[in-house]
């Protein structure tokens, strides 16, 4: 948070209802609304504040330029008895990925499984919001999605393969908590240089270069260049996996066709993969969930190496503050606010409500 500004503190409520408010004014369905708004709080509640409300200018701006249809409804194709696809219709991604998840969880319940393509769609905030849709669920997932060109494939230079999350989950045990992954396959996701930005903050040289391909620590010239890929080669293939199983599979936007959220020119065309599993498939469900205590207590009681005070399980730190903002609310800084006012201003409805 930056030091030059003051903050503000809202409740997740006043968060959730205060987006609803903005989406329901720009012709967004009440029950779209609140998907959209729940995936966007929970990512401020878990520090993920880069794919949080501070997101809704831009998709506003999306709908005012005719590029993102608010008053769009996912629809649903059965291909299989255990596969399905989602058109988003160029909705909001929150309301097709919430339906992919619920579909496939149903899937799941009857045959152990249950996979959905969705095509058509637009970004859908914090991939982890929808894992946690399928832990509550008592389910295991896998949640991928392709995005708009910012990384160079390993050996290139330009822009081409999207900073595309890869995330996972699984329930825990009575004595641990769920496992849930949520990565970008760069060094940092491109919506940190986006909030970097917003606050006037200074980047990690490590994490963009410029357009002239040296490292910057300006967000304003890092999102003129290109992302670095985390572990060189590595990164880079997750990219172009995150691709293959989002973009070709499912006949949307791929090979870096998919339009950014940031992008007023055309629609998105995002692609997404969703999986669930039922957990219980090879043993009962007591045993699992004892298993995953296992490797709970075993991962955060590892020795730990020098100057490392607490090991944290995949989400835990995430989780942590999620418990804290929920009692003492979300923290925004004084320009955020503001840029989240001027929406309402313009939609003709009541300012964002600070305090607990």
């Amino acid at each position: 948070m930056s030091q030059q500004e003051a903050t503000a503190t809202v409740s997740a409520r006043n968060a959730e209802e205060f987006v609803v408010s903005l989406l329901e004014a720009s012709g967004v369905s009440n029950k779209n609304a609140k998907i959209v708004a729940r995936g966007l709080v929970q990512a401020d509640l878990r520090g993920v504040e880069s794919h949080g409300i501070n997101r809704m200018p831009s998709y506003l701006s999306r709908i005012r330029n005719g590029v993102l249809d608010p008053k769009a409804d996912p629809t649903l194709t059965q291909v299989t008895p255990v596969v399905a696809q989602v058109d988003g219709n160029n909705g909001f991604g929150f309301p097709a990925a919430h339906l992919a998840m619920e579909t496939a969880i149903t899937m799941a319940r009857t045959f152990g499984i249950g996979m959905v393509s969705v095509k058509q769609s637009n970004h859908f905030g914090m991939s982890a919001w929808i894992v946690r849709q399928a832990v509550d669920a008592g389910m295991m997932s896998l949640v991928f999605t392709n995005s708009s060109p910012a990384l160079p494939v390993w050996g290139g230079k330009s822009q081409l393969m999207g900073v595309s999350p890869i995330a996972c989950g699984a329930p825990g045990g009575e004595g641990s908590i769920p496992f849930i992954l949520d990565m970008a396959p760069s060094v940092a996701a491109r919506g940190k240089i986006y909030k970097a930005l917003r606050r006037g903050e200074k980047i990690p040289q490590d994490w963009a270069l410029d357009a002239g391909g040296k490292p910057t620590d300006d967000p304003e010239k890092a999102l003129k260049g290109v992302m670095l890929p985390m572990g060189g080669p590595k990164g880079s293939a997750l990219a172009i996996m995150m691709d293959v199983f989002s973009g070709v599979l499912s006949g949307s936007a791929f090979a870096g066709g998919v339009t950014g959220p940031y992008d007023m020119s055309k629609a998105g065309d995002v692609g997404h993969f969703i999986v669930a599993i039922k957990p219980d498939l090879f043993m009962s469900l007591e045993e699992f969930r004892g298993r995953m205590d296992v490797l709970y207590q075993r991962v955060v009681g590892s020795e730990k190496m020098a100057g490392v005070d607490r090991i944290y399980f995949p989400g835990e730190l995430e989780q942590v503050l999620e418990e804290k903002r929920l009692k003492e609310g979300i923290p925004f800084v004084k320009g955020e606010v503001d840029a989240l006012n001027a929406e309402a201003e313009k939609l003709g409805v009541p300012k964002m409500q600070q305090g607990i």
